[in-house]
């Protein structure tokens, strides 16, 4: 993968800069990517205790939204839009996200098909490396919003 790291994440990811909750992409090659979050009071989702231990599953669904935006900026085009699945085993060691303690995020692409479904490997780590949270990603990028609409219009 070819932008220099680390790099603001905004122009890999389809969000806009309300909704970006990471701050910085870190590394990316073929099979994945490490971003980095620094969770701060006023923040999004924030409450006096923290972020939200919930909160985990959108920092990893947007990692891998990035990841898939450096592909395609890599392809000449710009970051498409996708869906979040679900995940399997969401596993969090924490209730809360301490503020101002920075948190890296890891997906490893596991699985992708020709239709557009993915499935990530993703952990949330500490800067010295402990696991905050894993969970296996489930995604879903089609070719164009049409096809999901056509979908969703001929169920009952």
């Amino acid at each position: 993968m070819s932008p220099e790291f680390p790099q603001p994440i905004g122009d890999y990811v389809p969000h806009s800069q309300e909704m970006c909750l990471l701050d910085r992409l870190l590394k990316a090659d073929g099979q994945g990517l490490l971003a980095e979050l620094t969770p701060r009071r006023g923040a999004m989702f924030a409450r006096d205790e923290g972020i939200p231990g919930w909160i985990g599953i959108e920092w990893m669904a947007q990692a891998i939204a990035a990841w898939s935006g450096i592909e395609a900026r890599e392809a000449g085009g710009a970051p498409r839009m996708g869906l979040l699945l679900g995940s399997r085993r969401y596993r969090c060691a924490v209730p809360w996200f301490a503020f101002d303690r920075p948190i890296v995020v890891e997906i490893r692409l596991e699985y992708r098909s020709d239709e557009g479904l993915g499935v990530f490997a993703c952990r949330l780590l500490e800067p010295d490396g402990g696991e905050l949270a894993t969970a296996r990603v489930n995604v879903f990028q089609p070719d164009s919003f049409e096809s999901i609409e056509s979908i969703l219009n001929d169920t009952p």
